[in-house]
């Protein structure tokens, strides 16, 4: 085992570090609060290759590992963690889904501005009555020879009204169950899709939310992906990998908040001392800070399970699901340390503990979680 960073990962980390500092942190208590997207700084990203970071160089991706991938998650969710949704969800369903599995012309069609930050990429699997049970697809792709004809409705789709390639996961044959799903490359323009309103909330504001309606939508046949039957499984092995991503965002959601709060109560004085020095603070600082550095050790295994080609499902669900219940613990705590201070805006932990919660929900819920690590063991 060799717990070094390479002197790559090292300027890689401190390059997220500064562009989060320098371009995120001015303005995101604003954006959080007006919901406005990071429009200017994921362009910024794009252009200093966070938004394909695995891509490889061949489709104008920067062919980094997911360790790099990982620290530079980390940094950024720090700071904004509705930018580094938009960064993950880009890097490992899109990019990553379509670098995997996608055909040659898909790949050279779509990948280079992806990966460059000009366009921005969705995933769209979830639906009013399909979130954890994903074989539940209600969104239909009725194939009609040289093209499939889509109707339905996906629900909490991030980048759903920013992004221009969509991949969406769609039922053909019902009969099939799970084997009749294909994924499909739909693109925004596309006559009969429809983008809802803007969903209202608690966290992550910034990123871009909205439900999307599909009414005989036409999709040539060469926007699949894969073999007819292929999306059911295109979708979770695609999710294994955004696990990672999001486990990185908890992670870098808990280590911000804890930096505040260290930072914090070190200035803080109560009763003649700063707050620090009082062991009721003091413990809890212990406690964020083993917390923080169990999930990162949990991100960096299943990081280097990816990176080494074994499988990662169930190191990448335990990182999930320890670093996401840290970020909330860390964040709460955060906002504790702070007292009043904690429950205002600017001191950006409050903010922390709201873009926390989401982090136990989507991409896999911690249930969901418990249900890929318990199969794991009990099948060995």
């Amino acid at each position: 085992m060799d717990f070094k960073l390479t002197e790559e990962h090292l300027m890689i980390q401190k390059a997220a570090r500064d562009f989060a500092q320098n371009e995120l942190l001015p303005g995101v208590i604003e954006r959080d609060e007006k919901q406005i997207f990071p429009a200017e700084q994921i362009k910024k990203m794009g252009e200093l290759g966070f938004m394909g970071m695995m891509v490889s160089p061949e489709y104008g991706g920067s062919g980094l590992d997911t360790i790099s991938y990982v620290l530079a998650m980390e940094e950024i969710s720090k700071v904004d963690a509705s930018a580094s949704v938009v960064m993950s969800v880009n890097n490992s369903l899109v990019c990553w889904g379509l670098q995997a599995f996608g055909s040659e012309e898909q790949k050279q069609k779509y990948l280079p501005r992806l990966a460059s930050g000009e366009i921005i990429g969705a995933f769209c699997l979830s639906e009013p009555e399909a979130g954890s049970d994903a074989t539940s697809q209600r969104t239909t792709a009725i194939d009609k020879g040289d093209h499939y004809l889509v109707n339905g409705t996906k629900n909490w789709i991030t980048n759903g009204g920013t992004a221009d390639v969509y991949l969406v996961i769609a039922q053909t044959d019902v009969e099939k169950k799970h084997k009749g799903i294909n994924a499909l490359i739909m693109e925004k323009g596309m006559a009969g899709f429809e983008i809802g309103p803007k969903e209202q909330k608690m966290g992550i504001r910034g990123s871009d939310t909205h439900s999307l309606m599909f009414t005989d939508v036409k999709v040539p046949k060469e926007n699949r992906i894969g073999e007819d039957g292929f999306g059911f499984k295109f979708a979770m092995k695609t999710l294994a990998g955004g696990r990672i991503g999001i486990a990185s965002q908890a992670l870098g959601i808990a280590s911000g908040a804890y930096e505040l709060a260290l930072k914090y109560s070190k200035e803080r004085k109560a009763f003649g001392t700063e707050i620090c020095n009082h062991q009721a603070i003091a413990f809890k600082l212990a406690d964020m800070a083993v917390s923080i550095e169990a999930a990162r050790h949990l991100c960096m295994k299943a990081a280097w399970d990816k990176d080494n080609h074994n499988n990662y499902d169930m190191s990448g669900a335990m990182a999930k699901l320890f670093a996401s219940q840290t970020a909330m613990d860390v964040a709460v705590e955060a906002v504790q340390i702070h007292g009043g201070n904690g429950y205002v805006k600017e001191y950006h932990v409050e903010r922390m503990m709201r873009d926390a919660k989401i982090t136990q929900i989507y991409e896999g819920t911690s249930e969901i979680q418990k249900i890929v690590i318990s199969r794991g063991i009990i099948n060995g």
